[in-house]
């Protein structure tokens, strides 16, 4: 028996260092290219540090890294995309899981199954009828067009993910405050919504992230270089082939994941507090 426990002990850390290499090592390898100086286009030797350390591909990166456009520029539009449509996704999303999670209303189980399917379709899926309502309305090649756009990607995740925290609250607990005299937007405001604080967290985190981090279906809601986020960027640097050395990608890469760590770092224990309750509800 013993025996059997230190072999299981083995394969364990043995996988665990595995995945750990897995995720670490292209990590590793960006954070080589961002600080590697000696890069005129690719890489074409393996290295384990850079060839030439050199801080120039984050200075080239701060000062114009798309087509003259600065680089503030460039994450001014990915944060007011991501934080608007995270925003937003929130504000209606919230109302809609909350109505959800504790009304019994005609139609209610036909929109949650419509809410579910287009959370499982492709983004791509909505690109002719918002291309065609925000033509329409004017909003196609503007950075709150875009941001529109994002909610419509985010916002049945948050539906579904934020209902989900409103019904694990206690009904007594709404029941109670309405003893106590609080209408339904107290109760909602001062008791179910700081309950549901972590599923709301992550719901909004997804939101922000899908804003931040897409780059493929954006183009088409894109019409000048002022308008173009950080992840765009990237992209248009990628396909533009040789023409950047891959230092600069890397460095761009590492500077656009910092506002992601500071969210996590910022709402870890929230989502740390989410885990251990989907963990005791198991």
């Amino acid at each position: 028996m013993r025996k059997t426990n230190w072999l299981q002990q083995i394969l364990t850390q043995i996988s665990l260092l595995v995945i750990g290499l897995y995720v670490m090592v292209p990590i590793w390898g960006a954070i080589r290219l961002a600080f590697d100086g000696s890069l005129k286009s690719r890489p074409v030797e393996f290295r384990l540090f850079p060839k030439e350390l050199s801080l120039k591909p984050f200075l080239s990166v701060l000062d114009r890294p798309y087509q003259s456009v600065d680089f503030v520029d460039l994450l001014k539009n990915s944060l007011i995309v991501s934080l608007g449509a995270a925003l937003i996704a929130l504000v209606l999303g919230a109302s809609l899981a909350y109505a959800f999670a504790r009304y019994r209303f005609p139609g209610r189980k036909p929109a949650l199954f419509v809410l579910l399917f287009a959370a499982m379709l492709p983004p791509v899926a909505f690109m002719t009828p918002l291309y065609i309502v925000l033509s329409m309305v004017q909003l196609r090649t503007t950075l709150l067009g875009l941001t529109l756009v994002y909610v419509t990607f985010a916002l049945p995740f948050c539906i579904w993910n934020m209902r989900a925290g409103f019904q694990s609250v206690a009904k007594e607990l709404e029941e109670a405050a309405f003893l106590d005299g609080a209408n339904s937007l107290q109760t909602f405001w001062f008791v179910s919504l700081p309950l549901s604080l972590p599923s709301i967290t992550i719901a909004g985190l997804i939101a922000f992230l899908m804003g931040y981090s897409e780059f493929a279906m954006g183009w088409l809601f894109v019409s000048n270089a002022e308008t173009v986020t950080l992840a765009m960027s990237i992209y248009a640097m990628v396909q533009s082939g040789n023409a950047q050395p891959w230092s600069i990608l890397a460095s761009m890469f590492i500077i656009m994941s910092i506002p992601i760590v500071i969210v996590f770092a910022v709402l870890q224990n929230t989502l740390l507090d989410r885990m251990l309750f989907v963990s005791q509800k198991k």
